[in-house]
Order: C-alpha cells, then sequence, then structure tokens
C-alpha cells in the first residue's frame, strides 16, 4: 500500500502564540533595541518595523520606531500612515522646549511622531530627502533617545550604515539589545560578521554575545546557506531568529502588520519574544 500522505503543518495562529503574555509584561524600565548591519539591503529598516509591530500588536501602546539613518531615511515610508511631514529634523530644531515641557513631554513630543497605520507603534521619521537630512552630534541623540525612553516603554531604532559615524557609536553606547539583521547572503553575513568584531575589539563583547540575529528571507526558497549561517550566527550571539518571505513585502511600500500571512506575523513574534527576553 502506498505510505500516507505527510499530515499538513500545524495552523500557526497569532493569537494564540505562547508570547503574547510574556511580550505584554512590565519590562521594569524603558528597553532600547538598536538593528544593525554596515551593509545595505539586509532589511533593517523591515525588522525595524516589524519587531515595533509585533510588540505593538500586544503591547497597544508604547512602542516607538527611530529611523536614525544619517543620509536619507525610508522608515518613515514603510511604517504606514503619515499624519504630518514632520521628522527628526523638526524635533531637533524644537528640541528645548520639548525637553522643557515637564509632565505634558509625552503630549508634546507626539506633535513630531507618525502613527502606525494600525496605531500599535509611534514613527520618529528620518528626513526621506537626503538635502534635508542632518548627521546628528553624540550629545543630540542622547537627547533624543531621553525625550523616546521617558514616552515610551520600547524603542527600536533603524541605524545608518557607517559603524564610525559618531551617531551609531553613541547609539551601540546606550542600547540595551542589539539586533543583527542580515539576509541569507555571504556578503551580507560577512558584513555582519566583520561588525561583531569591530564590536568585540571596542570593548561591547557583552553586547555582542547577547545580540540576537535576525535572519530574514528575501525569497520563499532561501536555499542551503540559511541553515550555515544559522548554525554560525548561534555560536557569536545568544540568539538566531528566522524569519519567513512574505509576498507582501516584496513591493518595498507601506508595511501593513495585519496583511502579513498569519505564520509570517507568529515568526515576528516568536523574534519579538527573543529579543526581549532578558528583560520578560
Amino acid at each position: 500500500m502506498p505510505s500516507a500522505p505527510p499530515p499538513p503543518p500545524a495552523r500557526q495562529d497569532p493569537a494564540r502564540h505562547p508570547a503574547l503574555r510574556r511580550l505584554g509584561t512590565n519590562l521594569g524600565q524603558s528597553r532600547v533595541i538598536a538593528f544593525v548591519n554596515p551593509k545595505g539591503g539586509v532589511h533593517k529598516t523591515t525588522a525595524t518595523v516589524l519587531t515595533a509591530a509585533a510588540i505593538g500588536s500586544v503591547r497597544k501602546q508604547g512602542v516607538i520606531a527611530w529611523d536614525d539613518n544619517e543620509l536619507r531615511g525610508t522608515l518613515g515610508l514603510r511604517a504606514g500612515t503619515a499624519r504630518h511631514a514632520r521628522t527628526i529634523r523638526h524635533l531637533v530644531a524644537d528640541i528645548a522646549e520639548v525637553e522643557a515641557s515637564g509632565t505634558q513631554l509625552r503630549e508634546r513630543a507626539d506633535d513630531y511622531l507618525r502613527h502606525s497605520s494600525d496605531g500599535s507603534f509611534d514613527v520618529l521619521a528620518g528626513d526621506e530627502d537626503p538635502k534635508l537630512a542632518q548627521r546628528l552630534e553624540p550629545e543630540m541623540v542622547l537627547r533624543v533617545l531621553d525625550i523616546l525612553t521617558r514616552t515610551h516603554e520600547v524603542v527600536c531604532i533603524d541605524t545608518g550604515n557607517n559603524v564610525e559615524s559618531p551617531n551609531w557609536k553613541t547609539i551601540v553606547s546606550a542600547v540595551d539589545q542589539l539586533v543583527v539583521t542580515t539576509v541569507p547572503r555571504e556578503d551580507a553575513a560577512f558584513a555582519a560578521d566583520w561588525m561583531l568584531d569591530l564590536l568585540v575589539e571596542g570593548g561591547f563583547s557583552e553586547l555582542v554575545s547577547n545580540a540576537v540575529t535576525l535572519l530574514s528571507c528575501p525569497t520563499p526558497r532561501p536555499g542551503p546557506l540559511l541553515d550555515d549561517l544559522s548554525t554560525h550566527f548561534a555560536s557569536r550571539t545568544r540568539a538566531v531568529a528566522v524569519v519567513p518571505y512574505d509576498p507582501a513585502l516584496e513591493p518595498g511600500a507601506a508595511i501593513q502588520y495585519s496583511e502579513l500571512r498569519e505564520s509570517t506575523q507568529y515568526a515576528w513574534l516568536s523574534a519579538a519574544e527573543r529579543i526581549l527576553d532578558p528583560f520578560l
């Protein structure tokens, strides 16, 4: 008799994910997560948006994604609805006034934030026009970060590609958690590996060992390199999370978390739990 066909895979329902309870717990203090890789095209922006969306889908408030790219940021375009055109540039111009707003800090800071389409997280957008973008000095980076950590419980930062930038170094020095983003390509993985070596040499070995590697699949068939890289980065960082290809992400347009496949949402909830695990 012919063998029976294999059973269909179990449905991965995000509404029944075991991480939901943990992701909604008190984190004790604001937590800052930076998404890093000096190579472009490795899904840093996508990972920042979808991690904020996954956490925000559970916590419902207190989550923000900050586009800290120094030349041209697209996170504001990818994250959903823009109710105004204000960006980090406008916040920096008015930062003394915002800092002086006292008990009204949350409301005053909100004037410079955009919101995701479903309202589950906020966005501090970068300038889409590189002619308007400005490089933030370390002191200003810390002032902006202070505002965000006083108004939000989880701050997800999309970083730039220049690891020698004072801005990049300041962010790395201030974060609670690094997320190394890569795709299953040798050049992307090499850039991530080189960056980790640089951080270890710079005295950030504990931050590196506690990092999470996020492997994003840009195609339906990522190939055998995915397993090799998962094994490699598991030896370098605390955990590895693999998130699948999803056709809804392919156009590169605004990301709607609710329009992703249920299995994709499930994978991002799993990734978010691994990222926040030390604080849960």
